[in-house]
This record gives C-alpha cells, sequence and structure tokens, in this order.
C-alpha cells in the first residue's frame, strides 16, 4: 500500500516573481490526510484560499494561474509539479503574493525546501487516479494523449522551426528519484524575440538569464545547458504541473507532441470531467426518489430541538415522506467562530462538528414525530467514524441520515456528510430518548 504524504515542518523559500519583478516567499505548511493541495493568500486579509484543482484555472497565459474569488496565484505549475514529483498529496502553500518566487526556472529550489521541511509518510491509502481507456486532446499540431499504464510514465515531443532549437523527445518513468534528478533541474525557457512582446504585456518583468534559458536566432544567451536536452524536459515538468491539478496521482502513459499549458489544461480539464463522473457514479445518493416530504427552515428546526446558535449547525432539513430519512443542509462562511482557530491561515471545519451536524439531522429525524415531541435523544455512542475529505469556508454540507433501528426508547442511524457529492464523513449514532 502506497501512503499519502505531507511535510514534516514547515519551510520557506524567497525570491523573484518571474512575471511581477516582486520579491515573493512561498511556505510549505503540513496538512491533514485527504486534504489535498490549497494555496493560501497570506497578504490578503482573511488569507483567502485555493483548492489547487482544475476547476480553478482561470488563466494559462505564460504559465498557469490559479483564482478564487477576487483574487489569483500566477505559475503554480512547477510547484505543482514538485509536489507530484515527490509524492505530496497534502500540503498548504501559502505565498505572500500573487505569484510565487521563479527561483532558478526550475523546480530545484522547491525540491529543497520540500526536503529540508521532511517528507512523512501519512496512515492513509494514496488514491490513485488509474486510467482505464484512452483520453486525448489534439488542436491542429498539437497532440495530447493519456493511456492506460501500471506506472506513471510521460513522453514529449517538442518542434520548433527555429535555427538553435528544432526537435527534442523525451521519455521518464517518473519516480521521486528520477524527477529530483533528471526533471526538477530543467529551467524554463523562452525566445529572444518574445522578451519584447511578454514585458509589453506586463509579463517577464522578473525574467532574467538567472532564471529562464534565452534562446537567441545564433545561439543560447546562457553560458551552458544542465541537459543537452533540457528543454523538452522542462516542457514535461510544465506538463507534470499542469496535469497534477485533477487532484490525484497519476497511473498513466501521457504522450505530449508540442504541448503548452494551453493543452496541458484541456486535456486535464477532460480527465477531470471523467473523474467527476466516476465518483457520481460510484456515489449512492439517497436523495433520489425518497426526498419529496416535507422541507423544514430554520425556525421549524428550532422548534424541534433545543439547540441554539452558536451550537446549530443545520440550516434546512428535508423529511423523507415515512420520516426514515432526512437530508440536511449546512452552509459554512468565513464568520463561523471556529474557523478563527481550527485552523489559523488555513481554515477547515473541526471533524467533530461534522458529527455533530449528521447528530442533530438525526435528531430532528426522531423528533419530527409528534408522539416523540417531548422527548430528548441522549447519544449512547457514536461508532465507525470516518474522515474522508476536509470541509472549508464557502462549502455547503449536505447531512443524510437514515434509521436503521427504531425502538420505543432509542434507536440506531447511519449519517453521511458530502460535499459537492463527495464523501467527506460518516458515523453511524446509537441514543436513547429520555423525557424533556
Amino acid at each position: 500500500m502506497d501512503s499519502q504524504r505531507t511535510v514534516k515542518r514547515q519551510s520557506t523559500y524567497s525570491g523573484i516573481g518571474l512575471h511581477t519583478g516582486n520579491i515573493t516567499s512561498v511556505t510549505f505548511r503540513p496538512a491533514p490526510p485527504n486534504s489535498g493541495i490549497r494555496f493560501v493568500r497570506s497578504d490578503l486579509p482573511g488569507n483567502p484560499g485555493v483548492e489547487a484543482n482544475i476547476k480553478n484555472v482561470v488563466s494559462v497565459a505564460r504559465g498557469t494561474t490559479l483564482g478564487n474569488g477576487n483574487f489569483q496565484i500566477q505559475t503554480v505549475e512547477h510547484i505543482m509539479a514538485t509536489l507530484c514529483g515527490l509524492g505530496i498529496d497534502n500540503i498548504i502553500v501559502e505565498v505572500n503574493a500573487d505569484e510565487p518566487p521563479v527561483a532558478d526556472g526550475s523546480g530545484l529550489a522547491f525540491v529543497e525546501t520540500l526536503e529540508k521541511a521532511g517528507i512523512e509518510e501519512q496512515n492513509v491509502e494514496k488514491d490513485y487516479f488509474v486510467i482505464s481507456e484512452p483520453v486525448r486532446f489534439s488542436n491542429e499540431d498539437v497532440h495530447l494523449v493519456i493511456l492506460p499504464s501500471d506506472e506513471f510514465r510521460v513522453s514529449a515531443t517538442i518542434d520548433y522551426k527555429h535555427p538553435i532549437l528544432r526537435s527534442q523527445y523525451g521519455s521518464f518513468i517518473i519516480t521521486k528519484e528520477t524527477f529530483e534528478k533528471e526533471i526538477a533541474p530543467a529551467r524554463t525557457y523562452c525566445f529572444e524575440h518574445e522578451i519584447e512582446s511578454l514585458k509589453r504585456r506586463g509579463l517577464a518583468r522578473g525574467g532574467s538569464l538567472d532564471n529562464a534559458v534565452v534562446i537567441g536566432q545564433d545561439g543560447i544567451h546562457n553560458k551552458e545547458l544542465r541537459f543537452p536536452d533540457e528543454f523538452v524536459r522542462h516542457k514535461i515538468l510544465d506538463l507534470i504541473g499542469d496535469l497534477y491539478l485533477v487532484g490525484k496521482p497519476f497511473k498513466a502513459h501521457v504522450i505530449a507532441i508540442r504541448c503548452g499549458h494551453a493543452a496541458n489544461i484541456a486535456l486535464t480539464r477532460k480527465l477531470g470531467q471523467l473523474l467527476d463522473k466516476s465518483i457520481s457514479h460510484r456515489t449512492t445518493r439517497v436523495l433520489k426518489g425518497d426526498f419529496v416530504g416535507k422541507v423544514l427552515d430554520l425556525e421549524q428546526i428550532q422548534s424541534i430541538i433545543p439547540h441554539r446558535p452558536p451550537f446549530l449547525f443545520v440550516d434546512k432539513i428535508i423529511m423523507s415522506e415515512n420520516m426514515t430519512k432526512a437530508l440536511g443542509f449546512k452552509n459554512l462562511t468565513i464568520n463561523e467562530e471556529y474557523f478563527r482557530g481550527h485552523f489559523p491561515n488555513y481554515p477547515i471545519m473541526p471533524g467533530v462538528l461534522i458529527v455533530e451536524s449528521m447528530a442533530q439531522t438525526s435528531c430532528v429525524l426522531f423528533l419530527a414525530r409528534s408522539e416523540l415531541r417531548k422527548k430528548l435523544p441522549y447519544f449512547m455512542a457514536i461508532r465507525e467514524v470516518k474522515f474522508r475529505k476536509p470541509v472549508f469556508p464557502g462549502d455547503q454540507l449536505q447531512l443524510e441520515v437514515e434509521v436503521t433501528r427504531a425502538r420505543v426508547r432509542g434507536g440506531k442511524i447511519q449519517g453521511k456528510a458530502y460535499v459537492r457529492n463527495e464523501l467527506v464523513a460518516e458515523a453511524e449514532f446509537m441514543f436513547s430518548l429520555v423525557d424533556r
């Protein structure tokens, strides 16, 4: 079993931003299992964050940009590639500007910073995205295909009509060791004739021969290359980073011809749609066909159970007609008091409160019966509790509960919590009914 990974402690790297030219820093922090990769802007009020996911890509202009509402983080591909190459599944990436440092234009500085933090295995199995059939993207002379494989391999070809850089091909099985030695050192590059155009567009303000390989008509301006095929290796670095935005590590063979960020992201979007369909197919929802009964608003909920803000964790409930199932909703905002301390700079809903949300929905389900209105449920046991994914401000919890055993003096309920159709937590509740 391959285990999920995070870092043991925080570690920071500072340097210049490629496009803004500003001094910026990136800090890597540990994150719990199944939480994924999350970028946080520490320079903005409230330290807003964005999940490193294809759904949050807002631009591919000379780099991949993530956005969430009113803020963005540019050029995340080198960090994403490094996290993928080192096998890191869960981490907080805190940036104090709108882009991380470019370093020397490669992934080496991020490899060194993460290894300084130490890589720690977590006691949760790694969740691979296993490709079962080919997925393709083509646009004129750009072609990408991802094929089923028992390992993660990337093969890429670049082809330019340029006197200095013409065709290069590279193919690598991506392991931690291969990534560190063969892919991470490859630097970003551009052609000399592109520089003025980039600067007119407000890009590459921090670019120099210290962080990019510049190709002129008569030769390469840098003193030397790190590999004879450094250019195709850097394309592979970018491709790995863009693909990792699907949200899971791969077991697949990726073949790319003349790829760039736009094509990489287009392929990753197709993979994301495939993954969403797979999750939707695997997720059994009790909502279908059952919830045609009464809808309880907040006032009605408070007339049934004694819980009150700030310890009321369900906003609306739909009861099934036979009153054996219920669907509760809890809308989360950054204003929830517990987000201030759980955790600073990385707000997530405490797992115990997710369980409490399911428990309160269960209480309403039982006490909504007229003959039980004068009762109060005391929980006797909570069993088989599992937390699958973290829950963030802005999420809506869907709380699905079902009575599996009902008796005069108590019962048993199975509860599940979802966010966007993905299971985030589940538990079994046993309770006793007493007079109020």
